[in-house]
């Protein structure tokens, strides 16, 4: 019986484990990341993460003043001629100046955060 269980609980291989674990790395890193440029609001989910090595996420959730949920999303999409985002299933477009000053900055906040969280666990100095 037991031995059933925990088929049915545990990951078939390692390469599920992987996935789950990188899931839940990434879920943290997000809400992290939102947090980096001041608290979030009651009833508000952001979300602000690197998901590879070319493109970022700004994800916001929020109940407007008429009871309306919305949802934002856009993503960032670093390339060798420019950086371009896309929000909500749109195409993507060109960022402008200002906006790449923007998105860097909260790039590199994101990653001395990590970095600062992850080195006394990796024990880096």
């Amino acid at each position: 019986m037991f031995r059933r269980l925990f088929k049915a609980v545990l990951p078939k291989d390692d390469e599920v484990l992987r996935a789950k674990i990188y899931r839940r790395l990434l879920r943290e890193d997000a809400k992290m990341g939102g947090q980096l440029f001041g608290p979030v609001p009651e009833n508000v989910r952001r979300e602000f993460f690197c998901l590879d090595e070319h493109t970022w996420v700004w994800h916001e959730e929020w109940t407007d003043e008429s009871g309306t949920h919305r949802i934002l999303t856009t993503r960032y999409d670093v390339r060798p001629h420019g950086i371009f985002k896309a929000q909500d299933g749109q195409p993507y477009r060109p960022v402008s100046r200002e906006e790449v000053g923007r998105l860097l900055h909260a790039m590199y906040e994101y990653n001395r955060v990590l970095d600062a969280q992850l080195s006394p666990v990796l024990g880096v100095a």
